[in-house]
């Protein structure tokens, strides 16, 4: 789990950062590209899913334009506060610990709940075995505090390998990130609870000096959830799931 600490000290490295991201000429938009159906590399090398469309219909209606970064999650906040991007659209949920180094919009997408996967047949325990997150994220945070065995690791594909190999005997995520995952595994895998609760939504990481691209996004944001467009995308990228803000 990335610590208050590690958040701080990236912070320092902003110091230096002078340009805010409304003054340049295009704004950075900085996701994973490798969290389903959130953000992905589609086949054509392109970052997709269901943040690509929400970030472009965001930066159209801000009246900004925007260019699309990859960087891994475990230093997505750093690379933010250091100036290598201006936003983070990385289905982020808004966290206390976050926001002490962050700032962040208004959630474009409500809070998801978590579940844990394990091998079909296995009898999972999840508060005595071993259990595969993400680095960094609220469900490895979660783990760490539930009296279960945490392994990180730096992919979401990986946390799914380390069950497949044994190596865990379950992994914690996104439902929405998981779900797809066990329909495709012909049976090998299963979800064993499917109602963890943590996080809140999740929303659009900016600079704290970066008050007025977060104003520009927040009205943004809320012009998509009153039109009904921000529904639209929701139900299209998870499987009809309805959303009324």
């Amino acid at each position: 789990m990335t610590t208050f600490l590690k958040l701080a000290g990236a912070a320092t490295l902003a110091a230096s950062f002078v340009a805010t991201a409304v003054t340049a000429e295009t704004i950075r938009m900085g996701t994973e590209g490798a969290y389903p159906p959130y953000n992905f590399i589609n086949d054509s090398g392109e970052i997709d899913g269901f943040e690509r469309e929400v970030g472009d219909e965001l930066c159209k209606r801000a009246g900004l334009e925007c260019t699309w970064v990859t960087n891994e999650w475990d230093s997505i906040i750093p690379n933010l506060v250091s100036g290598n991007y201006d936003t983070i659209i990385a289905g982020m949920s808004i966290t206390a610990e976050r926001d002490e180094v962050i700032d962040f919009t208004q959630e474009y997408f409500p809070p998801d709940p978590s579940a844990y996967v394990a091998l079909s047949g296995a009898g999972m325990d999840v508060k005595g075995g071993v259990v595969a997150a993400q680095t960094a994220t609220i469900q490895a945070a979660y783990i760490a505090e539930s009296g279960a065995t945490l392994v990180e690791f730096a992919t979401p594909e990986e946390t799914v390998a380390a069950v497949r190999s044994g190596e865990a005997d379950a992994v914690l995520a996104d439902f929405a990130y998981l779900k797809p995952i066990v329909d495709a595994s012909g049976g090998e895998l299963t979800i064993i609870d499917d109602s963890v609760s943590i996080g809140g939504g999740v929303g659009m990481g900016v600079r704290e000096s970066d008050g007025e691209l977060k104003a520009k996004m927040d009205a943004a944001i809320a012009s998509m959830k009153e039109d009904g467009t921000l529904s639209e995308l929701i139900a299209k990228w998870f499987d009809g799931r309805m959303v009324k803000f």
